[in-house]
């Protein structure tokens, strides 16, 4: 494993109130896994961001706890994998104080390392390894059962890297959250202009 414990990204981070500044500052950051024994690693380049108290494609939306949103109602720093469709499982990274359900959805990585692992576990030689929530979290060896695991861990972090310039960040609205009524055409979705490892541009 090569994780550079020096440079995790410390919980403070994560405990902001600003979801959308959150999803925004994590673009460019690097996403590591060590599942399995197999390293791998990915750049954060495409995110959407979700608020609990007021925003209808929200799980947790005004207030609602389940047994799949209670991880949501924690304090931000750890993972919040759901199961899309009964096939997907899709990484989001919580944020904000217990007690407020708020995230940001992981949607594309462009790999770093691992890549041979990450090809494996799709069983494809398919180059896009990475670019759709689903697939990155298939490829990263992230599934529903890290549910709840803190980001600082051994197991999924997120590593600091230089910030991005706001002229390289595409703010668009979010995809396939029709049913959120007017709140599906709020421009909370963000990725890195130009690079080839995002999933809708």
């Amino acid at each position: 494993m090569k994780k550079d414990s020096l440079n995790i990204l410390p919980n403070d981070f994560y405990l902001r109130s600003n979801v959308l500044e959150i999803a925004k500052n994590l673009l460019g950051k690097t996403l590591c896994t060590a599942i399995d024994g197999a390293y791998c690693k990915g750049k954060i380049v495409e995110v959407e961001a979700y608020r609990g108290h007021d925003d209808k494609a929200c799980h947790a939306n005004n207030g609602k706890r389940t047994e799949r949103t209670e991880v949501m109602y924690r304090a931000g720093g750890c993972a919040y994998v759901y199961l899309c469709y009964g096939i997907h499982h899709l990484f989001n990274v919580v944020t904000n104080i217990e007690g407020i359900a708020d995230a940001v959805l992981i949607r594309a990585l462009e790999p770093l390392e691992g890549m041979a692992v990450m090809k494996a576990r799709l069983q494809s030689s398919n180059q896009k390894l990475t670019n759709g929530p689903g697939i990155l979290a298939k490829s990263m060896g992230i599934s529903t059962q890290l549910t709840g695991i803190a980001l600082v861990g051994n197991h999924i972090w997120i590593e600091n890297a230089d910030p991005i310039d706001d002229l390289q960040i595409v703010t668009t609205t979010r995809i396939g959250v029709d049913y959120a009524e007017e709140d599906a055409l709020l421009p909370w979705r963000f990725y890195l202009k130009d690079n080839d490892w995002v999933s809708k541009k």
